[in-house]
């Protein structure tokens, strides 16, 4: 897929614009940025359930709840990250 240039980075503080999310109105910060898929890291957004298989760490599996790449037409930059922010 080809890479394309995002409006929003990481450390920037972002709001959803739709989805469930945006009825919430909640606002976080960009973790991570995925350019070649479109989507990005939002720390509190889109959480989803993962099954664990088990192992022994945990040795009797279970669901663990993360949170999961959103895409950025669904962001809306609410404040930018300073340059020493991205560092």
């Amino acid at each position: 897929m080809k890479k394309v240039k995002l409006h929003v980075r990481r450390g920037d503080i972002v709001r959803a614009i739709s989805g469930a999310d945006a009825v919430a109105k909640k606002t976080g910060k960009v973790l991570k940025v995925y350019p070649q898929t479109g989507r990005a890291l939002v720390e509190g957004f889109n959480f989803v359930k993962k099954a664990l298989r088990k192992s022994q760490d945990n040795p009797n599996g279970g669901i663990i709840t993360k949170e999961a790449p959103l895409a950025v037409s669904k962001l809306a930059v609410v404040t930018p990250a300073k340059k020493a922010d991205k560092e």
